[in-house]
């Protein structure tokens, strides 16, 4: 590709993005309830699971991280945990159990009243993401999900759910890091 046509692609790829975080100032509303849900959580001294798929499951290592060490302050660690991160764990289950149980069997294990089931996915289709929230709605674990913005089996099951203004997965994912450092912040400076 040439420099012309690489400043074209650039122009328009942040013109589409643009359009999306324009459209995404509707959501503030879920945004307060997210925050205010997580504050709760950790002052009754739960904590946040997080789950997501490849780029989702990055998301919520990196999420995870950003609650347990730092975001933009020193503060004290605040509990939260990626369930994407543990190899034995995902595999075994995998292998015994089938992929879709990979989340829910460590939601059973690992959750408690007062926790936070965190769920990212661009779809809102993903199996084993369903099956995580499924379990955490019996055990009466409050879910928050990421997704994007069409109408989509997690949003309907999750406690409350940010479908953002995007349709191609990219713009998606962006949006979900950029929805996810929001809310650190905002939970930071709560403290």
């Amino acid at each position: 590709m040439d420099k012309k046509s690489i400043e074209d692609a650039f122009e328009k790829y942040i013109a589409e993005y643009s359009d999306c975080l324009t459209k995404l100032k509707d959501n503030k509303t879920i945004l307060f309830k997210i925050v205010d849900q997580i504050n709760t959580c950790f002052k009754l001294g739960g904590k946040i699971l997080f789950i997501g798929n490849g780029g989702s499951a990055a998301d919520s290592q990196h999420l995870a991280a950003e609650f347990v060490g730092r975001y933009k302050r020193n503060r004290l660690p605040l509990p939260a945990i990626a369930l994407t991160a543990d190899t034995s764990v995902l595999t075994a289950i995998g292998n015994d159990m089938g992929y879709e149980k990979i989340f829910e069997r460590q939601v059973r294990a690992i959750a408690k009243e007062n926790d936070i089931l965190f769920a990212i996915s661009t779809s809102g289709e993903s199996a084993n993401i369903i099956e995580a929230v499924k379990a955490g709605n019996e055990m009466g674990i409050y879910s928050i999900s990421l997704t994007g913005v069409k109408d989509n089996s997690l949003s309907k099951i999750s406690n409350i759910s940010m479908d953002v203004p995007a349709t191609p997965v990219n713009h998606v994912q962006e949006m979900h890091i950029l929805v996810g450092h929001f809310i650190c912040e905002m939970v930071e400076n709560s403290l």
